[in-house]
């Protein structure tokens, strides 16, 4: 009896030792897996740096190039003046270029090598507008913030373009002038440095409307200004040809700063008894001025224009608006104005006259 009994307790510690070891039921059927459940760590964390927008441009940052009309000249020289010091001033990489010559297409090749080098901003002075316009679309395609100077045709290729003044006044100034230095009579030429430059053209059609209007007695001989190519050299030969085709000429006027080269031809010649009035800088013109071979050098400053052209640039770039009123940092283009919504028109034109021609040195 004793070992039956030991026996069927042996069994029993058999079969719970068994029952213990036995795998056992999967303890998570019900629930979902732990992995599945949590949601993955990238999708509920904040973007990593690479997908985050990017941190704003320091000045230094930036490259903001001005092209102008022509290299080599006193006109573009003074510019570069300007954007240099707005370069220092701010920090930016400004600088500029030109093409040699003034050569239209050289300067549009300037502008695409610089939409594929990638620069911020590209402000630009055009030799022709209707050629330059279409690479100028471009560049801001490119996601480039364009300035024009003397660019008003253009406006549409364009997200500013600044003026020293309106252009029909210039015009205006220099009929008034024109009129005084010929008593209000006689046959005069005029010259300007391309047909393709629109202001140059405004201003010769407003000089003569002008003329016609309050002075019936004074004659433009020249129904299509002569261009001088911004060349005092060209400007010198060309005045000479009309000169010995019109020797009873009274005046010239010229919207090129290359008027000096016909205040030149005037002084070989000995002719104070002809007018010249022209766009201008002190020094090319201060000495034709003085001497009386230019009645009056019509400007503004280039380099003044220049800095101006590229703070407008860093502007936009830093996503400051640009409204009617504000000032800019070079005295007239205090209260700015707008015209035909992307015009910046500033109040900065200068006349040079024998009286105040040692205030300036530019």
């Amino acid at each position: 009896m004793k070992k039956l009994l030991s026996l069927v307790l042996m069994a029993c510690i058999i079969v719970a030792t068994l029952a213990a070891c036995a795998p056992a039921g999967p303890v998570a059927s019900s629930e979902a897996p732990a992995a599945s459940s949590a949601a993955p760590a990238a999708s509920s964390a904040a973007p990593d740096a690479s997908s985050a927008a990017p941190a704003a441009k320091e000045n230094k940052d930036y490259t903001i190039v001005m092209v102008a009309k022509h290299e080599g000249i006193s006109w573009f020289d003074d510019m570069r003046i300007g954007v240099d010091e707005f370069g220092k001033t701010t920090g930016v990489n400004a600088y500029q270029i030109a093409p040699e010559g003034g050569d239209p297409a050289k300067q549009v090749q300037m502008v695409e090598d610089l939409i594929a080098q990638g620069v911020d901003a590209i402000c630009v002075v055009p030799n022709d507008t209707k050629s330059m316009a279409p690479v100028l679309k471009k560049a801001r395609e490119a996601g480039i913030v364009v300035v024009g100077h003397e660019a008003p045709d253009i406006l549409d290729s364009v997200d500013y373009d600044l003026e020293a003044f309106p252009n029909e006044e210039q015009g205006i100034r220099f009929g008034e002038n024109l009129a005084k230095a010929m008593n209000g009579e006689g046959k005069f030429a005029s010259f300007v440095g391309m047909l393709t430059m629109t202001p140059h053209m405004i201003w010769w059609e407003n000089a003569v409307k002008y003329c016609k209007e309050n002075y019936p007695k004074m004659e433009c001989i020249t129904p299509e200004p002569l261009e001088d190519k911004n060349d005092n050299k060209l400007a010198y030969d060309k005045a000479l040809e009309v000169l010995k085709a019109n020797p009873d000429l009274k005046g010239f006027t010229d919207s090129a700063a290359s008027g000096a080269g016909i205040a030149q031809a005037l002084k070989d010649k000995q002719r104070k008894d002809i007018a010249v009035v022209s766009t201008a800088v002190p020094s090319m013109s201060a000495a034709y001025i003085k001497e009386g071979y230019m009645y009056a050098g019509l400007c503004w400053r280039p380099a003044d224009a220049g800095y101006v052209s590229c703070e407008i640039a860093l502007k936009i770039l830093k996503g400051e608006k640009i409204e009617a009123g504000m000032d800019f940092s070079k005295d007239g283009y205090k209260k700015i104005r707008i015209m035909e919504n992307n015009m910046l028109v500033g109040d900065a034109p200068l006349v040079l006259t024998p009286e105040n021609i040692d205030n300036y040195t530019f």
